[in-house]
């Protein structure tokens, strides 16, 4: 049988795409409340893989990827997703949302992404949120699965989320925790 053990802490990232790049300071400082100060960050880049958002968003969409700096519990997962729904109901102020943002965390082993829709690569965690494995690290990198998203495929990002794995590994030697 096996010896049941806590789970390290993770690093928790999010996904920005915006249509109004002026929102940002306002998306900044409510994701920074909620989770603690950005650590990194990528630079803005066109949204153009999918036309999912333009009936709601519009044309012409940003996005960026951002790193939190604190470690927290991997099971905060549901609420978070929760409170960045949240969140972009109150900076919409219309019934078209201004911004999505799309939170998950990084573990040595692979990038977490939430989300509300259910498919069969994806785990129920609760309160009607789900976990997507999207990245796996195998052989010293981050390797898309099947269904990961054209963005995270990209190397710019593949490099971004390898960052955040190399930054979260030594937080994780900082407070004694050993890597799985």
């Amino acid at each position: 049988m096996g010896q049941v053990k806590a789970y390290p802490p993770v690093k928790y990232i999010c996904a920005i795409t915006i249509a109004d790049t002026t929102l940002w300071e306002k998306v900044q400082v409510a994701l920074e409340d909620l989770l603690s100060p950005i650590d990194l960050t990528t630079d803005w880049f066109p949204f153009t893989y999918t036309d999912y958002y333009t009936p709601e968003m519009g044309r012409g969409l940003q996005k960026r990827f951002v790193a939190f700096q604190l470690l927290r519990p991997a099971e905060d997962l549901p609420g978070i997703k929760l409170a960045t729904n949240q969140i972009e109901e109150t900076l919409s102020g219309t019934p078209q949302r201004r911004v999505n943002l799309d939170p998950g965390y990084v573990t040595a082993a692979r990038l977490v992404l939430a989300t509300t829709k259910d498919y069969s690569h994806r785990v129920y965690l609760q309160k009607g949120i789900f976990g997507d494995v999207h990245l796996q690290f195998r052989n010293k990198r981050f390797k898309p699965m099947e269904w990961t998203y054209p963005d995270y495929r990209e190397p710019f990002s593949l490099r971004f989320f390898e960052e955040v794995r190399s930054r979260y590994l030594v937080q994780l030697g900082e407070i004694g925790e050993n890597v799985r």
